[in-house]
């Protein structure tokens, strides 16, 4: 199976287009390219049971984050302060960059 290419990258800020966490914002955690889903502080929280532990041992129910599908996410755009679909560019000396697609800015 060839990787998708994810449209986010770890440490951006994202805000949810779409499923029940829709308007929040957050930062990406981590990206599952593989799979096309990213983890957001903040979204999509679960609560898991888990056993006592010698790292834990109260055990008992943890929220966390899950996956997301990387589909219903969409860059922030800190210039324009509102999600944006981005562009690809490549500068003068070469470098490869994402752009914001409604006022221009770089984002990398």
């Amino acid at each position: 199976m060839i990787p998708s290419r994810v449209h986010v990258k770890k440490g951006d800020t994202v805000m949810v287009i779409t499923g029940k966490s829709i308007g929040k914002k957050g930062k990406v955690l981590s990206v599952d390219t593989a799979k096309s889903r990213v983890i957001v502080e903040g979204v999509n929280i679960v609560k898991r049971h888990t056993r006592p532990t010698r790292q834990m041992p109260q055990g008992g129910i943890i929220e966390k984050e899950a996956p997301v599908a990387s589909s219903n996410v969409m860059l922030y755009c800190p210039k324009c302060n509102r999600p944006t679909r981005i562009g690809r560019q490549v500068l003068a000396d070469g470098t490869k960059t994402r752009v914001c697609k409604k006022c221009g800015e770089v984002i990398d």
